[in-house]
């Protein structure tokens, strides 16, 4: 029943999502996005730093730190085929075709946050369910998905699709992370793998987004106030739930 609400959970999020964009006024959208990126970084950068880091330097593997710059470096080269769109960069052209570059980066981010959360919540490791924070990284991927996904079906509904198709490709990109979570799950039954390898690369990737989140929600430079609340926002949930 948990393994149900958490896959329902994740696609839920990024349906809304698309739902937002279509109901949405279109003066809405940017500002939205911003907010909802803003509250999200906060939320990942202090859930990462006040959570995840110190319980993988904790665990037993080694040289958890260098995979933790991997999974920092990855999420750069997945933006560069994303385009940035992971942190409100939304490139809209004239008789734009459907970005797979895009999508395919997206799924693939999604896809690895899903198998550790697959990891967390399987029955045979309670024990590291409770290591890995309970409901931590499912709230900080649910976080991030959320506004991700009103800035892809934004894109996608400016590019030559159909809605139709449009919903069609953003549902696609919900299943990314429950795939993930199922790999996570049965991989836990079928192969010796540690997780905590994984699960410091996926913090590595949110590190980076955060980050980059919370230096661009500022315009000329200078933080607006809706968007630093949102942050501090979401840096009190994380320490809420931690």
């Amino acid at each position: 029943m948990e393994e149900f609400f958490i896959y329902g959970s994740l696609i839920l999020s990024v349906v809304i999502g698309g739902f937002l964009v279509t109901y949405l006024h279109s003066s809405n959208k940017q500002t939205l996005i911003k907010l909802l990126l803003s509250f999200s970084g906060g939320f990942l950068l202090s859930i990462a730093f006040i959570h995840f880091v110190p319980e993988l330097y904790h665990s037993k593997t080694n040289n958890i730190g260098v995979f933790i710059l991997i999974g920092f470096l990855v999420q750069l080269i997945l933006e560069y085929f994303s385009g940035g769109i992971e942190h409100g960069h939304i490139h809209i052209h004239k008789n734009q075709k459907m970005p797979w570059g895009l999508f395919i980066s997206l799924s693939i981010h999604s896809f690895l946050e899903g198998i550790p959360l697959g990891n967390q919540y399987s029955e045979h490791i309670i024990e590291s369910a409770h290591q890995h924070g309970d409901s931590s990284l499912l709230l900080a991927i649910l976080f991030h998905q959320l506004p991700v996904a009103v800035a892809l079906m934004t894109l996608l509904l400016s590019s030559q699709l159909s809605k139709y198709k449009a919903w069609v490709v953003l549902v696609a990109f919900g299943l990314m992370t429950p795939l993930g979570v199922f790999i996570g799950t049965t991989a836990n039954h079928t192969i010796a793998i540690d997780f905590n390898i994984i699960l410091a690369i996926v913090v590595g990737m949110f590190l980076h987004i955060s980050t980059t989140i919370i230096f661009e929600t500022n315009e000329n430079h200078k933080f607006n106030v809706m968007k630093l609340a949102s942050i501090l926002v979401g840096c009190s949930i994380a320490f809420l739930v931690n």
